[in-house]
C-alpha cells in the first residue's frame, strides 16, 4: 500500500488504488486522511485510557446533568411561552403580577437552555476529546477525490476517539437538550402565524382600530392629561399655528370606565399626531383624501410605516414628520410622505372635522392598515 501525498495538498503524486481504499479500515482510512492532508500528529492521549473508572462516570454524570438542565429549562421555556398569561393587566387589577413576570420567565428560561446547551458542550470537549498536538503544512489549492473520501473516516474516527458512541447517557440527555430547544425556537417562530389575523373581513384587528365608530357613537380626540380619568377634548382654538398634539379616541361611554380609558391610551394602532400647519401653507393632498383634514388641522398615524416605531417629532419649520428610530421623515404639506429614510409608505390620515358642539372628531377608521410598510393598503 502506498500512502504518498495528493497532488496540491502535500506536493506528493502517491495515492492508493480504489481497490486498497476498499480494502483499509476504519482507522487506516482515518489515518491515510492525516497523510493526505499533510497533519503530523505529535502526541494522542485519551482523557480515560481505562474505560468503565469512576472518574470517567462522574464526568460523564456531568456533562449529561447540563444537558438534562438545558432539556428541562427548554420545557419550562415552551410551557411558560404558550401558558404563561400575556395580555395585558393594569396594575391594580389581580394578575397583573404574573403578567408582569411572563417577559422575565420566558427571557430566563430561553437563556438559561442556551446556557446550560453550551456547558455541556464544552464540559464534553475538555473531559473526554483526546489531549492532541498535531502540525499541518499549509497549502494551496483544492483536495482531490482521495482525500474527499477520507475525510468522513477522519471525522467517524474522531467521534470514536472522543467516545462518544459508548456514551447512552450523554447522547440521549443531548437529544433531550437539542430537541426541546429546536422544538421551543420552533414554536416561537409559528406562533404568531397560529392565529389568522385576517379573521373578520373588514372587522379582522388589522384593519380597524380604536378610532372606528361603534353604534354611531361619536369618536372624540382628546390628550392625555396624566390623570386616567381626565377627559380633555380638543377645540381648534387648543392650538397654536405650527404646533402638534398626540390624541387618543374618546366616546362618552367610556367615562369612568378606567380599562377602555387605558386600552385607549396603550393600544399599538391609537396614537395620533393632531397638527395645525401655519396659514396660508401649500398642502397637496393623497388623491381620495382631499377632504381628511379641517382647515389647517391634519391627523396622522404616529405609528412609522417602516417598522411601527413612533414618529414623536415634528419640525414646524419644514413641516417634517421625523421618526427617531431609523430616521424616516414624512412631509406633513403632502400627505405625510416619506421623503427620507427606509420607510416607503406615507402615514395613514385619519378624517376628522368639528361637530356641533366645536370638539374634533373622527369621521372614521383610518381607510388603510396602520403600520409598517408590508401590509397592503386596502382597496
Amino acid at each position: 500500500m502506498t500512502t504518498g501525498r495528493p497532488h496540491g495538498s502535500g506536493g506528493g503524486t502517491g495515492h492508493p488504488a480504489e481497490h486498497e481504499l476498499e480494502d483499509m479500515s476504519q482507522e487506516q482510512l482515518a489515518r491515510l486522511a492525516s497523510e493526505l492532508d499533510d497533519v503530523e500528529v505529535v502526541h494522542n492521549t485519551r482523557k480515560f485510557p481505562v474505560p468503565g473508572t469512576r472518574a470517567e462516570k462522574r464526568a460523564e454524570r456531568t456533562v449529561a446533568t447540563w444537558f438534562i438542565l438545558s432539556a428541562l429549562s427548554g420545557l419550562a421555556f415552551i410551557v411558560a411561552f404558550i401558558a404563561w398569561p400575556h395580555e395585558y393587566v393594569s396594575p391594580f387589577e389581580p394578575g397583573h403580577t404574573l403578567y408582569s413576570l411572563y417577559t422575565p420567565v420566558i427571557g430566563f428560561t430561553f437563556g438559561f437552555a442556551v446556557l446550560a446547551l453550551g456547558i455541556a458542550v464544552i464540559s464534553y470537549v475538555k473531559k473526554f476529546f483526546p489531549d492532541e498536538v498535531s502540525v499541518q503544512q499549509r497549502h494551496d489549492g483544492p483536495s482531490d477525490e482521495v482525500a474527499r473520501k477520507t475525510v468522513v473516516a477522519q471525522l467517524v474516527q474522531a467521534g470514536k476517539d472522543t467516545t462518544i458512541g459508548r456514551r447512552s447517557m450523554i447522547k440521549r440527555s443531548a437529544g433531550a437538550a437539542a430537541g426541546l430547544f429546536g422544538i421551543g425556537l420552533g414554536i416561537a417562530a409559528i406562533a404568531p402565524l397560529v392565529r389568522n389575523p385576517w379573521k373578520g373581513g373588514d372587522q379582522a384587528a388589522l384593519w380597524v382600530t380604536p378610532w372606528r365608530p361603534v353604534n354611531g357613537e361619536t369618536v372624540y380626540l382628546r390628550t392625555d392629561t396624566g390623570v386616567l380619568g381626565e377627559i380633555a377634548r380638543i377645540r381648534p382654538e387648543d392650538m397654536a399655528p405650527g404646533s402638534m398634539q398626540t390624541v387618543f379616541p374618546f366616546r362618552e361611554s367610556e367615562r369612568g370606565d378606567k380599562e377602555a380609558l387605558l386600552h385607549a391610551q396603550r393600544a399599538s394602532d391609537t396614537p395620533v399626531m393632531l397638527i395645525r400647519l401655519r396659514p396660508g401653507t401649500q398642502v397637496v393632498k393623497r388623491p381620495g383624501q382631499e377632504d381628511f383634514n379641517y382647515g389647517d388641522y391634519y391627523a396622522f398615524s404616529k405609528i412609522c410605516t417602516h417598522l411601527g416605531c413612533p414618529t414623536s417629532l415634528y419640525q414646524a419649520q419644514d413641516n417634517r414628520i421625523l421618526c427617531p428610530c431609523h430616521q424616516s421623515q414624512f412631509l406633513a404639506t403632502e400627505y405625510a410622505k416619506p421623503i427620507f429614510g427606509p420607510a416607503t409608505r406615507p402615514l395613514p390620515q385619519l378624517p376628522i372635522t368639528v361637530n356641533d358642539e366645536g370638539y374634533f372628531v373622527a369621521r372614521s377608521d383610518f381607510i388603510e392598515a396602520v403600520g409598517p410598510a408590508f401590509w397592503e393598503r386596502r382597496p
